[in-house]
C-alpha cells in the first residue's frame, strides 16, 4: 500500500540546475546572485518594494520584531492558535505575547477580541494567516491605527493568499514568510520579510548580517544576528517562484477535489469555508469533527495512519503549552483545536489519492 504523506515538496523546475550552478561557481554561502534574484522575485510577487531573505521563518519573525524596537516589558497581541514560533519570537525580545481567541470560521485571530486585550504596554499585533487563510486585515489595521500600534503579518503558511485583491505580505508594517520543506514555496529552510517601508528595510538588512554597516565593511554599529540565507537556498527559492502560479492553481484544484469527495459528510465534519473577497491558498486542507474531543480525533487519525494516510492535528493553542500556559478559557480555540485534522495537502497528490483519503476518512468516522 502506497503511503500518502501529509505534505511533501515538489521540485520539478530549475531547482537542480540553479543549485548545480552554485556548486560549479563555488557561490554557496550568504553572498551570490540567487539571493538578490529571489528577493526581487518575491517582492514582485507580493507587490511590495522590499523583500529581505533570512535563514528561516522564525528568524524572520524575530528580525522583524528587533527592527520594530520591541523591548523587554512590551506586549504583543497574537492568536492563541498558531505555530509556536509566533509566540517564541516575541519572547526572544523579552516581551510578552498576549493571547487572543480565534474565529470559528477561519481559526484566525478574532478582531472582536483584540481591542479588549490592548494595554499601555501593547506595541503591536501579529495576525497569523493560518493554514493559508488570510486574517481580517482591514479590521485589524483599523484597530492598530486607532491605538498607534504596528502590525506584522505572520504569513508563513500563506504564500499568495489575498484579501480584496491585495497579496498577504503587503498589508502591514512588514510581514514574514517561511520556506520550510512543507511550505507552498520551499528552500528547505528559509524565510523572508516583506515591507514597503524603506527605513525599516534598511534596519532589517543591517540586523540580519551581524549588524555590520551596509556601507562600511567590518564596522558594527549595533548588535546584530547571523540570519542570512545561503545562495543555495535562494537558488531553490528562485526556481520555486518560477512555478508559483501553477503551485497555487494545483492547490485550488486539490481543494475542489476534497470538497467534492467529502460532500455528504457535513453532519459529521466541518469543511473549509470560502469567504467573500478572500483568496485562501490551502497550505493545509483542514476538517473539524462536529462531535467528540481530542480522543476521538486521535482515533480517526490512527485509523487513517493504519491504512497508510498521514495526517496532523491542528496546532495546540498556546495557552495549553507549558511555556505559555494560562488558566484562561478561549472557547473557540479550546473546542476546535481538539477536533481539527490536517488532511494530506500538496501538489503531488492525484484525484485518486484524494478519493482514497475521503473513503478512508468515512470509514474512520464510523469506527471512532
Amino acid at each position: 500500500m502506497n503511503r500518502i504523506s501529509v505534505a511533501q515538496p515538489v521540485l520539478n523546475g530549475n531547482e537542480r540546475k540553479y543549485v548545480l550552478d552554485c556548486l560549479d561557481t563555488s557561490w554557496i554561502s550568504s553572498v551570490g546572485k540567487y539571493i538578490t534574484a529571489f528577493e526581487e522575485s518575491f517582492a514582485q510577487f507580493c507587490r511590495v518594494k522590499h523583500a529581505i531573505a533570512t535563514n528561516n521563518g522564525t528568524t524572520a519573525l524575530h528580525l522583524a520584531l528587533v527592527a520594530l524596537d520591541l523591548h523587554p516589558g512590551d506586549e504583543v497581541i497574537i492568536p492563541t492558535v498558531t505555530y509556536i514560533a509566533t509566540a517564541n519570537a516575541v519572547r526572544y525580545c523579552g516581551a510578552t505575547p498576549v493571547l487572543v481567541d480565534v474565529d470559528a470560521a477561519t481559526m484566525n485571530i478574532d478582531p472582536a477580541d483584540i481591542e479588549r486585550k490592548i494595554t499601555p504596554k501593547t506595541k503591536g499585533i501579529i495576525p497569523v494567516h493560518l493554514y493559508g487563510h488570510p486574517a481580517e486585515m482591514e479590521t485589524i489595521n483599523a484597530i492598530a491605527r486607532k491605538h498607534k500600534l504596528w502590525v506584522v503579518e505572520d504569513a508563513a503558511e500563506a504564500h499568495g493568499a489575498e484579501v480584496g485583491g491585495r497579496k498577504v505580505g503587503s498589508m502591514s508594517n512588514c510581514a514574514t514568510f517561511s520556506f520550510f520543506g512543507n511550505k507552498i514555496v520551499t528552500t528547505g529552510e528559509g524565510g523572508m520579510i516583506t515591507t514597503n517601508n524603506d527605513e525599516l528595510a534598511q534596519k532589517l538588512r543591517l540586523f540580519r548580517g551581524q549588524g555590520m554597516d551596509l556601507n562600511r565593511r567590518y564596522w558594527f554599529p549595533v548588535v546584530g544576528y547571523n540570519y542570512r540565507m545561503t545562495n543555495i537556498q535562494a537558488a531553490i527559492g528562485l526556481a520555486q517562484m518560477e512555478t508559483i502560479e501553477k503551485s497555487l492553481s494545483d492547490r485550488a484544484t486539490l481543494a475542489t477535489w476534497y470538497a467534492d469527495a467529502l460532500a455528504g459528510l457535513e453532519e459529521q465534519i466541518v469543511l473549509p469555508k470560502e469567504v467573500e473577497s478572500v483568496k485562501q491558498v490551502y497550505w493545509m486542507y483542514n476538517i473539524f469533527l462536529r462531535n467528540g474531543n481530542a480522543t476521538r480525533r486521535d482515533a480517526v487519525m490512527r485509523h487513517l495512519a493504519d491504512v497508510g494516510i498521514e495526517t496532523r492535528p491542528v496546532f495546540y493553542p498556546m495557552h495549553v503549552l507549558p511555556p505559555y500556559k494560562e488558566e484562561t478559557v478561549y472557547p473557540v480555540a479550546d473546542l476546535w483545536a481538539q477536533r481539527g485534522i490536517n488532511l494530506p495537502t500538496h501538489q503531488a497528490l492525484t484525484q485518486a489519492d484524494v478519493h482514497r483519503v475521503a473513503d478512508s476518512l468515512k470509514q474512520a468516522l464510523l469506527q471512532a
